[in-house]
């Protein structure tokens, strides 16, 4: 029998609703942020919204067996749309590249947190829900980064991936501990939120590989 997933996940009214549409929204704006450095079109940018905004969460569920969420709701596309139209409607201005990462920064946490507990609800083992939840929260970025031709968050040294993690392992610990739901997601996000904004702060990165290739 397939598991049930907790309807507070889709429900916008609850901790992780409210998470999960928050970041399918900055996530949706980032990929049209991306799409107006280009000068695309419309139509360009609503792609590049939707791709952004449900990509990590729709190869989450085809990993855990879940139905794919926006297939099931179709308030999620909506919000990539009204996100893809709020940043053609704003305009230009050299804010964007700022808007951007501080966006990501607050997707990052948010999806890190839902994409575990969505992977929790499906009774998957603790560091696979951790895994879950930095895979919800950065595939959609990747996608976004090879169609606009920018490098990947993966090939940044700052940190980015390492937030998301954090978020997905302080929510994961926290419900391990029965901790309740809402207070754990909380925490969980303002955890991986602070990281990622540290990193754009004050430049934060973790150690790179000591040394080089040695020619000969």
């Amino acid at each position: 029998m397939s598991p049930i997933v907790d309807p507070a996940i889709a429900n916008p009214e609850t901790v992780l609703g409210a998470l999960d549409f928050a970041g399918v929204a900055v996530f949706a704006a980032t990929g049209a942020l991306a799409a107006a450095r280009e000068r695309h079109d419309l139509v360009t940018f609503a792609f590049f919204a939707a791709i952004t905004g449900v990509g990590g969460g729709t190869l989450r569920d085809l990993l855990i067996g879940a139905p794919v969420f926006w297939v099931q709701d179709w308030r999620y596309i909506a919000v990539c749309l009204a996100g893809a139209l709020a940043v053609w409607l704003i305009g230009a201005g050299p804010w964007r590249f700022r808007a951007l990462l501080w966006l990501d920064a607050v997707g990052l946490a948010a999806y890190g947190v839902l994409g575990a507990a969505k992977a929790e609800a499906f009774d998957v083992a603790p560091l696979i829900c951790i895994v879950m939840g930095a895979l919800t929260a950065c595939f959609g970025g990747i996608v976004r980064d090879i169609l606009a031709g920018q490098p990947s968050i993966l090939l940044r040294r700052e940190i980015t991936v390492s937030a998301a993690l954090l978020a997905a392992t302080v929510y994961v610990v926290a419900r391990a501990w029965e901790i309740e739901t809402w207070p754990a997601a909380i925490v969980a996000s303002v955890a991986g939120f602070t990281l990622r904004a540290g990193a754009l702060r004050w430049g934060w990165s973790l150690p790179g590989f000591p040394g080089g290739l040695v020619r000969s």
